[in-house]
């Protein structure tokens, strides 16, 4: 879950905005949401989900908050703000997990209300129900998993460079096939923004790819090999320092999907969410593709959205109709098939695009999912923010692998 509406505005400007409205306010029944679905990955995603639940609960007033703001920044701080001020919304959106950690004794437990009265245990994928357990019970209702293991590509650079995307089969044939688009083409071979949370996730994927499941899950778990995290940071520096564009410290992860959309940039790294920002005039398979990263093909990298239940809250019996909603077929259908993501249950893929089709099949079968780093399942927020600041001390041009992997295995 990634916002995309411009960074710097105030987080107290930004509530203003309302994408729907209803009740009196302050009356104990309304439904106020907050969530940072924005921008061209998630605003019309959003817009479907609750106007599906107004249709279904025409008698539950609503007021649904879209907050601004790429990585969700401005999110968790306005939702830190009412949450310190004992002025909990019904719900926001946020990532279940470790990421919980730090809104412990203040999230309430749904387990009877939502998870059972709607059946969602039996209903949802076993390490969704897991992951959506807190230390304050259950406190999360999935809405849509992204994949973070994917590189998504322009086909017509690759075509005009030369490059059989099928071919790349390791980081060393990933390295040729972004060189071959620098020297037969005006295009960038990758594009992508430079915040820390980026390069986190990139290198996430890369250490899957270049030192395998094994040596991720141990470092996740604290028993990091240096050498292993050193190895795939130097493979981050070859791409960053090489072949990314060089205003990447500039723009964010939207402006760079926007690159590939125009033919300008020939691969990025993004969760899924980048495939949703791709309109029906920007066609897969013939306007754009994508490869699991070079290493990761039989894994699913995991991540969740989810809405969570803030403890005093103050619209229990509509926030449980609300969360029930969520946890339901129709809203997983209508929410992901825009947002670019998948359901984490069975539901008619009939109305999914062939891309989705794939990766909720990927889903089914993959061989490990490894939980991602970058948006708080593999390790809780704190920990996090240390790693995104390691990467701003150490790895930010110029870059130190050596430095910041010694860093990152203190940190875990």
């Amino acid at each position: 879950m990634r916002g995309t509406a411009a960074a710097g505005v105030s987080a107290t400007a930004l509530l203003a905005g309302c994408l729907t409205g209803g009740g009196d306010g302050g009356d104990g029944n309304e439904v106020e949401v907050l969530h940072g679905w924005t921008g061209g990955d998630g605003a019309d995603a959003a817009s479907a989900l609750f106007s599906a639940f107004e249709e279904e609960h025409s008698d539950v007033p609503t007021n649904v908050r879209p907050i601004g703001g790429e990585g969700n920044q401005a999110l968790d701080q306005v939702v830190a703000q009412r949450l310190q001020s004992d002025e909990p919304p019904s719900s926001f959106a946020g990532w279940p997990g470790p990421n919980m950690l730090q809104y412990e004794g203040v999230l309430g437990d749904v387990e009877e209300e939502v998870w059972e009265e709607a059946g969602l245990k039996e209903a949802h994928a076993p390490e969704v129900v897991e992951i959506c357990q807190g230390p304050d019970g259950y406190s999360a209702v999935p809405i849509g998993s992204h994949r973070m293991n994917d590189l998504f590509y322009n086909v017509q650079v690759l075509d005009d460079a030369g490059v059989d995307p099928d071919s790349i089969d390791s980081f060393d044939a990933f390295v040729d096939a972004l060189d071959a688009i620098e020297s037969n083409t005006s295009a960038q071979p990758y594009v992508n923004g430079l915040a820390p949370w980026i390069v986190l996730q990139f290198w996430a994927v890369t250490m899957l790819g270049t030192q395998g499941y094994d040596a991720y899950m141990n470092f996740i778990e604290g028993d990091g090999d240096e050498a292993q995290v050193r190895a795939a940071f130097e493979n981050v520096e070859i791409v960053l320092s090489d072949y990314l564009n060089v205003d990447a410290a500039e723009i964010g992860f939207t402006e760079a999907n926007q690159r590939i959309m125009a033919g300008d940039a020939g691969f990025i790294h993004q969760g899924n969410w980048a495939a949703g920002a791709y309109g029906e005039d920007f066609v897969y398979g013939e306007d754009w593709g994508n490869i699991q990263f070079p290493g990761t093909e039989d894994m699913y990298g995991l991540h969740f959205d989810s809405f969570l239940y803030p403890a005093n809250n103050p619209s229990p019996d509509n926030t449980h109709t609300f969360l029930r909603f969520a946890g339901s077929e129709t809203a997983h259908v209508e929410f992901n098939r825009l947002k670019g993501s998948i359901p984490t249950r069975e539901v008619p893929t009939d109305r999914f695009n062939e891309y989705l089709t794939q990766t909720i099949e990927d889903f089914s079968s993959a061989e490990q999912r490894p939980p991602t780093i970058a948006h708080g399942l593999a390790v809780p927020q704190s920990t996090q923010s240390q790693l995104e600041e390691a990467i701003s001390n150490n790895f930010a041009d110029p870059y130190n692998p050596s430095a910041v992997a010694s860093e990152f295995v203190s940190i875990v």
